[in-house]
């Protein structure tokens, strides 16, 4: 089978009509016929991973890189209707109000299991390695906005009310530490009346990574 072949196969068992995927890929319909018809063979990562989430498929199996598509025969569908656009930041300060320019650099298909709580997620672009290999440099990261988290989770925090991280929380009676999953970047442990100047912004639900 061709890419186009397998997009459409998808598309057609998942009960997915082409204006819906163009909806969901921010696309026209025309593009997605381009797409089923092989007029468009290469397909950009900011298309590729969208439209596997979509249908509930892998990048190696849409593209041709594995035979096995039992696999897929089996896979189990996500519902349509949990499928959200949701956006995605270029920075984590950006993604919470926190710098001067908030602009959606995308929008990308998401699956949210509570659908009330669907405009309290976002994608956020990560820059840095301090997460690593946990969250790479160029990762994406899906974030619930909330403003309380349990100790020991991942979330993103303000500090100072404008530098925004994503960092591992550990609460103490009296202190807050900010981990890093990269033993090169020292713990940043906020005490006493110091411990007001951290606020958590969201909770780290999905890690994206590039396959590149």
């Amino acid at each position: 089978m061709t890419i186009g072949e397998r997009i459409k196969a998808l598309r057609k068992q998942r009960g997915i009509s082409v204006e819906k995927l163009a909806e969901l890929l921010n696309k026209d319909r025309a593009t997605i016929y381009r797409y089923e018809s092989n007029e468009i063979e290469k397909l950009p990562t900011s298309v590729l991973e969208p439209l596997c989430k979509v249908l509930n498929t892998t990048p190696a199996y849409l593209m041709g890189w594995e035979s096995n598509k039992s696999e897929q025969s089996n896979a189990i569908p996500l519902p349509t209707d949990n499928i959200f656009m949701c956006p995605l930041f270029d920075s984590v300060a950006a993604g919470f109000g926190a710098a001067a320019q908030d602009i959606v650099t995308e929008y990308i298909p998401t699956y949210i299991s509570c659908p009330s709580e669907s405009d309290m997620y976002i994608w956020i672009n990560v820059k840095g390695d301090s997460m690593a290999p946990l969250i790479d440099d160029g990762s994406k990261i899906l974030v619930k906005k909330q403003n309380s988290i349990d100790s020991g989770q991942i979330a993103v925090a303000l500090i100072d009310g404008d530098e925004a991280v994503v960092k591992k929380i550990n609460y103490g009676d009296d202190w807050i530490e900010l981990v890093s999953i990269n033993p090169y970047y020292p713990v940043r442990r906020f005490e006493g009346s110091d411990v007001q100047s951290i606020s958590i912004l969201g909770l780290v639900k999905e890690v994206s990574k590039s396959l590149q």
